[in-house]
This record gives structure tokens, sequence and C-alpha cells, in this order.
């Protein structure tokens, strides 16, 4: 059963997701979740509390549900192009409105160091695990290729949120990493 706190969130992730931090007051948020006025703000008493909650909220979220994507080890480079192609088109498909919050929330938090620890964190996870693949997948210059390879990341999926939500992952992913672990 989704408890009160959790509808909030899920409100205001979708609120932030499509129509911008602009549209994440606890009002809004109480009306999009169908809560009796004034619950958001029993959880979250002022906005920054809130933008810091919805933060955690993503982390957690994408963790339950790509976590098992990005933890797997791979030792064949086909198997790792298709699994993170999946990756990257379940944040550009099915979770488009949640990437594109935690997209609003990354340019909010660059002045908030507080505000952007939970991202950050899933984002030190995310690059130590690409670091492992790349390195274990025969990169000659790990560090390199992984600032090359999460650039790209970032790249894709702003490219598919914004300009051409069809536009292939798996060509583009599998040159990416071809390119990542050449010499």
């Amino acid at each position: 059963m989704t408890t009160t706190r959790e509808r909030a969130l899920d409100a205001a992730v979708e609120l932030v997701g499509t129509q911008g931090l602009r549209a994440l007051t606890h009002s809004r948020v109480d009306a999009h979740a169908g809560l009796p006025r004034g619950s958001t703000s029993n959880w979250f008493r002022t906005r920054a509390a809130l933008l810091a909650g919805v933060s955690q909220w993503i982390a957690e979220q994408e963790t339950r549900d790509l976590g098992g994507v990005f933890s797997q080890r791979f030792d064949d480079i086909e198997e790792f192009i298709d699994v993170f192609s999946a990756g990257i088109e379940l944040l550009t498909g099915p979770y488009a409105v949640r990437t594109r919050a935690r997209y609003a929330l990354f340019l909010e938090a660059a002045s908030d160091p507080e505000l952007f620890a939970p991202l950050r964190a899933q984002r030190e996870g995310l690059e130590a695990w690409s670091r492992q693949l790349l390195v274990t997948l025969g990169a000659a210059h790990p560090d390199a290729a992984l600032h090359a390879f999460m650039a790209f990341g970032d790249g894709i999926v702003l490219h598919r949120l914004s300009v051409d939500p069809g536009t292939s992952v798996r060509d583009s992913v599998a040159v990416a990493v071809r390119g990542c672990l050449a010499a």
C-alpha cells in the first residue's frame, strides 16, 4: 500500500519531470497526488526539504528499478552493449518523466551539495560499476574511457529526452563502448 509520503513524492517527481522545478509547490503536489491540502508539508516543511526528498526518492526509485541492470558483471562486450542499451531505453522511455526530473534537479543542485548528495552517491556507484566493466572489457585507459563513456551516456539520454526520442540506442552505445576500449 502506498503511503501519503510516497504519493506526494511520486506526484512531485511527475510535476518536476513534466512541468519543471517551478511547478514544485506543496499545494500543487497535494492537488496532483489527490491528497488533502497540507499533506505534503506534513512530510516536507520547506521547499528545500521537498527538493531534498524528491532527490532522495529519485535515487531510491532508480536504484530499485535499474539496480539489477547496472550491477551485472560482463565478460562479453555484446552482452554489455545490449544491457546498457536497455538501461538507456528504460531511462528515456518508461522512466522518462523521472529522468527529466533528475536532470532538472542536477541543475538546481549545482549550488547545493546537500541536495545533490543522493544523486551524486548514485552517480558514483554507476561510475564505479562502469569503470570496472571497462577494465574487464580491456580499456587501455580506464579513467579517460570512463569520462568519455559517462559523457556519452548523459548525452544520449538528453538527446532522446529532448531532440529525438526514437534515435537508435544500441548502435550508438556500440560505437561508444568500442571507442572507449580502443587504445
